[in-house]
């Protein structure tokens, strides 16, 4: 005679009762603080390897070095984890491609939280390069589902802070929405900085805030600083308006999920091919409009960025004695975490030595 077994697991909550079916969805889904720490460590080593090229002028090599440095870490980290924007498709990219899957789980099949991951091992190689400020390393990462697989196309945006999240309009005019920004803000609209990628298609857009009164900041490269700098306190910027990379786009969204400012944005999508690759995608409405919570719809949302060279968001890294500094912030949406993370490493002739100290504030 033989018998049958079944088996169920039960989620228990702090007091020992079982949790409801979402509850305990919700409790599985949840980033536990020794990842976070984890993806935090990936971003720091991107951000070491980085380090060593700035200012050669091989924009490949300093990519190179920071994908192959994250993809380590990555990789040995305790989850289930799938890049959903990354370096390329499969085929496109030997490494962190769209799709790839990453850590000790996906090999082993053990049960681990699963991630979905957005990267940028080197966000502005060319600053990098160049020895530019505010090259970052940066990723983002939630529950699976929980950020938008968008195709590596141009978006536009409107970046704001917390204040002026619900006083805009993509399609408004320009001059609406800087005086809407300022009524929010309590300011002058000629008291105000907006951050405008330096492109010859900005010419307008930049007459149109520059005729209105507002300060324009031109930047070279990489927008995400600067749309992450509309949601610091006291903050010297206070809108980012716009085309630029989609990618780029879901990131600035996360960090904009833990600090609590608004993107609003849309694909900029100009041909057929483009329109197929958003419908291989997922993406049926080419022309909606996002918000923050539409890019980055998890409910566990962990951002993790490092300072490659020095910024006006980050400190990039730097040699003390016989040890490298990097400075990380790390936001988080559950619990809410707010932390800017000084690791000291050891210096080695890989540059990628082990961690000597750690000081959050």
């Amino acid at each position: 005679m033989s018998a049958r077994f079944s088996s169920q697991v039960i989620t228990l909550g702090p007091r020992g009762a079982p949790l409801s079916p979402s509850a305990a969805r919700e409790a599985r889904a949840a980033i536990p603080s020794d990842l976070s720490l984890g993806l935090c460590r990936a971003v720091e080593q991107a951000a070491l390897a980085a380090a060593r090229t700035i200012g050669e002028g091989d924009r490949h090599r300093s990519d190179l070095v920071a994908v192959a440095a994250m993809r380590r870490v990555l990789g040995s980290l305790p989850m289930d984890g799938t890049i959903v924007i990354g370096e390329g498709e499969r085929d496109a990219a030997p490494m962190l491609y769209i799709g790839e899957k990453l850590g000790t789980a996906s090999a082993s099949g053990e049960r681990a939280v699963a991630l979905d991951i957005a990267v940028d091992p080197l966000e502005g190689t060319n600053l990098c390069a160049t020895g530019e400020p505010n090259a970052i390393a940066v990723l983002a990462a939630a529950e699976r589902g929980g950020l938008l697989h968008a195709p590596d196309l141009y978006m536009e945006k409107l970046i704001v802070g917390p204040e002026a999240r619900d006083a805009v309009d993509l399609d408004a005019p320009v001059d609406d929405n800087l005086r809407a920004i300022a009524r929010a803000l309590e300011r002058r609209v000629d008291e105000l900085c907006v951050v405008v990628l330096d492109r010859p298609r900005h010419a307008r857009l930049i007459g149109e805030i520059r005729a209105t009164g507002a300060r324009v900041q031109l930047i070279s490269d990489g927008d995400l600083c600067a749309g992450i700098a509309t949601a610091e306190p006291g903050g010297a910027v206070h809108a980012v308006m716009g085309t630029g990379g989609a990618p780029e786009g879901v990131l600035t969204a996360a960090a904009m999920r833990c600090l609590g400012g608004e993107i609003y944005a849309r694909l900029v999508v100009s041909t057929p091919e483009h329109k197929a690759r958003c419908h291989a995608m997922g993406i049926a409405d080419c022309r909606r409009v996002y918000r923050a919570r539409d890019l980055a719809s998890g409910q566990h949302i962990v951002f993790a960025a490092t300072g490659v060279t020095d910024g006006s968001l980050l400190d990039g890294v730097r040699v003390v004695d016989d040890e490298q500094c990097t400075t990380t912030l790390l936001l988080q949406t559950q619990p809410q975490v707010r932390k800017v993370v000084q690791t000291m490493h050891a210096l080695t002739d890989e540059g990628d030595g082990a961690v000597v100290r750690t000081a959050a504030g």
